[in-house]
């Protein structure tokens, strides 16, 4: 249950922080509300994950994947377009979740 709830925080704050740009400083409001709600409901279920996992990890976790999916959705949304250290990268990152992921006594499993 708690990766469910990071897995939602993730995807909350992935379409916030896309939704960022299309908000234009907040003058347009439907992605404004996405903004809003998006990082509400992901600090929300952030912490209900931090009650099961140290902090550290839920961030590099969240932080992590966040990094990942927001790149990919300005690609497809904005045309923004990655070079190959930035794709390298990225692989670095989940990477670096995945061995978290599965090596960390510290993560939950």
């Amino acid at each position: 249950m708690v990766y469910l709830f990071l897995a939602l925080s993730i995807i909350s704050e992935t379409i916030a922080t896309t939704s960022l740009k299309a908000s234009a400083g907040f003058t347009k409001l439907v992605p404004s509300i996405l903004v809003i709600v998006g990082y509400g409901v992901a600090f929300l279920c952030m912490s209900i994950v931090m009650k099961s996992m140290p902090v550290g990890i839920v961030y590099a976790i969240w932080s992590g994947i966040g990094i990942v999916l927001v790149s990919v959705m300005s690609y497809f949304w904005y045309k923004q377009t990655l070079d190959l250290p930035a794709i390298i990268g990225m692989v670095l990152i989940i990477a670096g979740v995945a061995v978290i992921n599965l090596f960390s006594k510290a993560a939950v499993h």
